[in-house]
């Protein structure tokens, strides 16, 4: 099997981008990237790049001459249209194409013209959704391809010499938060739910992993509100990212933004770190109430303050949890095993 992916520049830090960096090595098929919009945070809007990126595109097509086409869209606007661009032409040219819907924009969902959305969308061969609410939502429109579920995905290498027996004691001293920080990603709960805990547990500390439009306004408010031991990293990557999961007990995630799959998340259990997190996108369908930790539809500081107090009292539980969390995401989200799911669910339909 041949595949051509379209896929943003390797260069920038993006969850499709990562996505598809950390599949890279572990592809058992003929697979090629092409990439398409900006290629550098330095140089404006992916749109001045589109008329390269099909010509670029059509040439491919016609060298590579791949079974199948996969493109990577997310469910807003901007992106729709442009990869729909590519589908129609990929199809037109009697090319089989499979589109995978990375996020999903409920607001967009609102006011998205749905008969133009299915006419596209129902011309490819398959379409992968990070969610089951994803998959009942494009039935509920009329999409009548297949759909399938996938995940996103852990880097093995991340993982490379990590020892959880050692590191994971059921001890509690440090909360990891990695995300963007912006105000949907739930930054301002995850900060309160810290104050709440610190107050009564003096020895915590809270470690924001990441940059965003929110990031000064944040530091801020932590310093305006007097919330003590307090690290902002900034984005970080490779060895930097796994000292910060390694340094961590505890991992918050309590986003209200549109999620996918978080690969956060996933990251965070492949460390044996407990999760406290809400009903966003994917985690509905696998995460387990109690077993890998908490997750609540709340959006309520207190409320997550109490749900995560037992885990610092109880190194029991919490060391029962982090173990049960590492094996879950060595079996189900490393790289190495999703690009095999993912060829397996493409080859079906070829």
């Amino acid at each position: 099997m041949k595949m051509l992916i379209n896929v943003p520049s390797l260069k920038l830090l993006g969850g499709v981008a990562n996505h598809y960096e950390g599949l890279q090595a572990f592809w058992t098929k003929n697979v090629k990237y092409n990439t398409v919009g900006k290629r550098s945070n330095k140089h404006g809007s992916g749109k001045y790049w589109l008329p390269w990126d099909l010509l670029k595109f059509v040439f491919r097509l016609f060298v590579f001459r791949p079974d199948v086409v996969l493109l990577n869209p997310s469910l807003g606007e901007t992106a729709l249209k442009r990869d729909f661009i590519f589908l129609n032409l990929a199809h037109f040219l009697r090319f089989k194409v499979i589109v995978f819907i990375h996020g999903f924009n409920w607001d967009y969902v609102k006011e998205i013209d749905k008969k133009w959305a299915v006419c596209n969308l129902n011309k490819s061969s398959l379409i992968f959704v990070l969610a089951n609410a994803f998959k009942v939502e494009l039935g509920t429109w009329g999409v009548t391809c297949p759909i399938e579920l996938t995940t996103t995905k852990v880097n093995d290498a991340l993982l490379k010499n990590f020892d959880v027996e050692l590191l994971r004691t059921g001890e509690v001293k440090n909360i990891l938060f990695l995300s963007r920080i912006e105000r949907a990603k739930g930054v301002y709960e995850a900060i309160d739910t810290y104050s709440l805990l610190k107050s009564k547990y003096k020895y915590l500390t809270f470690t924001f992993v990441g940059d965003g439009s929110e990031l000064e306004t944040l530091k801020q408010y932590v310093k305006k509100q007097n919330i003590s031991d307090v690290r902002f990293t900034g984005a970080l990557n490779g060895d930097k990212l796994k000292n910060e999961f390694q340094k961590a007990d505890f991992f918050f995630f309590t986003s209200y933004y549109g999620e996918g799959m978080p690969t956060a998340v996933l990251e965070a259990m492949a460390f044996g770190l407990p999760i406290m997190t809400r009903t966003v996108g994917g985690l509905c369908d696998f995460f387990e109430d109690g077993k890998m930790g908490r997750i609540t539809e709340s959006m309520n500081p207190l409320e997550y303050a109490q749900m995560m107090g037992p885990f610092l009292i109880d190194t029991s539980l919490t060391r029962k949890v982090s173990f049960y969390n590492y094996a879950y995401a060595q079996k189900y989200f490393l790289a190495s095993k999703v690009a095999k799911q993912m060829e397996s669910l493409i080859e079906r339909v070829l």
